[in-house]
């Protein structure tokens, strides 16, 4: 079964004087199936922890495994088709491609990866079925509401089935209202193909939705009981 683990993770920016210290070895662990929220102050290093746990930027010390594999042993050629294959993203700006439809932005990481085969887009078409996107496959992003984005968003981080999920305040930009949908909906999806879920989130209520909820701050990270 797949497993995420931290050890001993820090990172440190070079400056004029000492190096800034962002993480100052975090550690901890993640079974498959389980979902985790990270919350800290702003500028506690949240969004860095998971650009490391997402493989899009290197730690200073320590390693991450998945599924028992150090993806930073990897070449890039590897590292990126690791990445795109085990590992989805979604962020807190939707960052969908305005003039593609919402069908097609749900296929861009696998027309990345080479042909598209049919399976892959009965997927894509199935997924935005389950984020209630069905009647919306041709329309472009401007014509969609802030919620319905996100959504799609969703969607295409899910394309591949990932191992990891990891959602960097995927409802920040939103109304209270549907931030709460985007949250149960993130949740019903996790029922229906149990993943590894990471949230980087500000929203106490979004973190009460998950099973574990970790605090991050001055580079250390505690598991809150």
């Amino acid at each position: 079964m797949p497993k995420l683990i931290a050890e001993n993770v820090t990172k440190e920016y070079p400056t004029r004087g000492e190096p800034l210290l962002v993480l100052g070895g975090v550690s901890f662990a993640l079974e498959q199936g389980q979902t985790a929220a990270i919350l800290g102050p702003s500028g506690s290093g949240k969004s860095t922890l998971l650009s490391i746990l997402g493989t899009l930027e290197r730690p200073s010390g320590g390693r991450v495994l998945l599924d028992g594999i150090d993806p930073f042993g990897l070449d890039e050629r590897a590292l990126a088709a690791f990445r795109n294959r085990r590992i989805g993203f979604v962020f807190q700006d939707h960052y969908l491609l305005p003039q593609c439809s919402v069908l097609e932005n749900v296929l861009v990481p696998a027309v990345a990866a080479g042909p598209l085969p049919p399976e892959t887009l009965a997927r894509a078409r199935m997924l935005l079925e389950r984020v209630g996107l069905d009647g919306r496959l041709d329309h472009r992003p401007a014509e969609l509401s802030g919620g319905e984005r996100q959504r799609a968003a969703l969607a295409r981080a899910l394309l591949s089935a990932p191992d990891l999920l990891l959602a960097d305040e995927p409802t920040g930009n939103l109304d209270r209202s549907t931030a709460e949908r985007i949250g149960q909906l993130l949740l019903d999806l996790q029922a229906q193909e149990p993943r590894m879920v990471i949230v980087v989130t500000h929203s106490p209520r979004l973190a009460a939705l998950m099973q574990r909820q970790f605090e991050l701050d001055r580079g250390q990270l505690a598991e809150k009981k």
